[in-house]
């Protein structure tokens, strides 16, 4: 049986996986874009068993307990254009995390990330175009050895920022499924810009959609999100 370790340094909360780097992870399992749905924090430095099942869809588990699961997937999704770079800096200038933030050690997102260990992506608000928007350059940490940076690592920069699409004003709320399909992974270095923007709500659940833009607005990858708020919140 197939195993699958987080380690802590691609953790969100203090404790478990960011879960977009989570998927990215499972995403390379099978190959190919997979619906990922998270069932538990995926714990740190923890071997999980990664399982097969007769239909296709992957089980991943520890000591029997569901973590998550993956099942082939088409991501269908329309992106809005994206912003100027340099909108986009001025944009992470407003991020809310700035003043306040439930994992600030967060892989993606997190304010105590120094640069070259967290991705260091603060989406902020362009209110005039219902999105958040923020640069991105991925540092030499990221390469998979061809100067381009991992499917995973791509993955994990388009989470976050649909958390921020959906809950500008900070509500809790847990990352319930997550479908990344790359185009074309970044070069290191490369001025990137990441958006996220607002789709369908159903009481606790939310939907995002991220995207990933290259230094000459090609999209480079993109991701639809369900983010669920707890109950009791």
């Amino acid at each position: 049986m197939a195993t699958l370790t987080i380690a802590r340094r691609f953790r969100g909360p203090a404790q478990s996986a960011n879960g977009g780097y989570f998927a990215g992870c499972v995403a390379a399992q099978l190959a190919q874009t997979v619906t990922v749905r998270l069932l538990s924090p995926p714990p740190l430095d923890t071997p999980l068993e990664v399982q097969t099942l007769p239909d296709g869809t992957l089980a991943i588990t520890h000591a029997n307990e569901p973590i998550g699961s993956a099942r082939p997937a088409h991501l269908t999704l329309s992106s809005p254009q994206a912003p100027a770079y340099f909108e986009a800096v001025e944009a992470s200038r407003r991020y809310a995390g700035f003043k306040h933030h439930r994992f600030p050690t967060c892989f993606v997102c997190g304010t105590e990330r120094p640069r070259g260990d967290g991705l260091r992506i603060f989406a902020g608000p362009l209110p005039e175009r219902d999105l958040v928007a923020a640069p991105w350059v991925p540092d030499a940490s990221l390469d998979q050895g061809d100067g381009k940076v991992r499917p995973e690592f791509m993955s994990a920069a388009l989470d976050c920022p649909g958390y921020y699409a959906v809950s500008p004003e900070d509500r809790m709320m847990l990352l319930g499924e997550f479908t990344a399909h790359v185009n074309r992974r970044v070069h290191v270095g490369e001025r990137c810009t990441v958006i996220g923007w607002a789709l369908e709500s159903d009481g606790r659940k939310h939907g995002a959609g991220t995207a990933v833009f290259g230094e000459d607005g090609e999209l480079c990858g993109s991701a639809r999100a369900l983010w669920i708020e707890p109950k009791g919140e």
